[in-house]
């Protein structure tokens, strides 16, 4: 067993930086050396420095500065720099969360450096391949000492897919945990006098995948679509430096009535997703928040990792086809929205059950290879 002491947490990508941040503050504040490395596979100011400054985070101890690239290229670049990342400052314990290529590289690096690794946000299946985020978490997780999962089918996953359940710790939502503490001052912000419009007279919409914004046919549709919608009501597109080139690249014009704005600030577009009338987005990290929030949720998407948002949550997975949209906004408009509940261990606690898992010790996998039998996980709590 090792009671770790020396712990790197590992963020990439905008989504990350909201998972780590709580558990990096609890478990410094339990006396444990925590470092922060920041691969820089989001490097624009909005897509991630903002992020430090909002949740209170210091700055990164170290910044490996991937950049840009294909899958290949992006994950060998974390892989060779954040190796010498533990050459120089070696873990116990390595954290990485979600389901980036950062999240997958730096487990595979950690695993072979003989650092146990603990995944936040562990068992989450889209069961869909094509998608890299599969990929990515299903690799991190088969290479994790510790898989903290947010909600219970996140337990069922990993357990069909033969992870000892000594190994599964349900500790919640991390991501709900800086929502929580952050909620209130967001909603206090001027962001919607700056952007003129009113609480609960808008709708909100994002965009970023490849399955929705790589094909010219199919993202044309799509704009149309949510210009529909803002024909309305007023729609805010804060728009994804991926989704944005899409678009210049093939110069659309855009329907009146749709606002775009660079992507916000993680405290302004808390603010504006708590205070809209309904969310369109294909993210996945959305469905979780505004379950959370009580805030309906269109997910423009075939399939979700997050089911629970759309069993108890406020989420509606409406498919892909643009032609969905229309009619599904006129069901929330008419007065037809999901009466969701909020998750059993999305609370704000999330970390402190984490760190309590990490501080009362645990078995890695290079002492413990041997099969366990089949049985529930450990529920710490959520």
């Amino acid at each position: 067993m090792i009671q770790p002491q020396r712990i790197t947490c590992v963020v990439g990508a905008r989504p990350n930086f909201m998972k780590v941040a709580p558990a990096f503050e609890v478990l410094r504040r339990r006396g444990l050396q925590v470092r922060l490395v920041h691969t820089g596979q989001h490097y624009d100011e909005k897509m991630s420095e903002v992020f430090f400054d909002d949740l209170g985070m210091p700055r990164p101890d170290a910044f490996l500065s991937v950049g840009s690239g294909n899958h290949a290229v992006q994950t060998a670049r974390v892989m060779e720099r954040f190796d010498a990342e533990l050459e120089q400052w070696p873990a116990d314990l390595v954290l990485v969360a979600g389901d980036v290529n950062s999240t997958m590289a730096a487990a595979l690096v950690a695993t072979k450096r003989g650092a146990a690794v603990g995944h936040i946000e562990a068992g989450l299946r889209s069961r869909d391949w094509r998608m890299p985020e599969e990929q990515n978490r299903v690799v991190a997780d088969h290479l994790s000492d510790l898989l903290f999962t947010p909600s219970a089918d996140g337990d069922a996953n990993l357990r069909r897919e033969g992870i000892a359940a000594r190994r599964i710790h349900r500790v919640g939502n991390l991501m709900i945990d800086s929502l929580r503490r952050h909620e209130e001052r967001a909603r206090s912000l001027p962001t919607l006098a700056e952007l003129g419009l009113r609480a609960g007279d808008y709708a909100v919409a994002t965009l970023h995948r490849p399955s929705n914004v790589d094909d010219p046919d199919h993202l044309r549709a799509l704009i149309a679509a949510l210009g529909a919608v803002a024909g309305q009501l007023p729609l805010l597109f804060p728009v994804h430096p991926r989704t944005r080139a899409r678009i210049d690249g093939l110069g659309l014009l855009l329907p009146k009535g749709l606002q775009l704005v660079e992507p916000l600030g993680y405290l302004q577009f808390l603010g504006v997703m708590a205070q809209c009338r309904l969310m369109l987005t294909d993210s996945g990290g959305i469905q979780e928040e505004t379950t959370a929030l009580g805030v309906p949720c269109l997910t423009l998407r075939d399939n979700t990792e997050r089911p629970v948002t759309v069993t108890e949550g406020t989420n509606r997975l409406i498919g892909s086809d643009a032609a969905a949209i229309g009619p599904a906004v006129a069901r929330l408009l008419a007065g037809d929205t999901p009466a969701g509940r909020v998750p059993a261990g999305w609370d704000g606690q999330a970390a402190e059950r984490l760190a309590d898992v990490v501080c009362a010790g645990f078995v890695p996998m290079l002492e413990d290879c041997a099969p366990d039998e089949l049985g529930p996980a450990q529920d710490v709590g959520a």
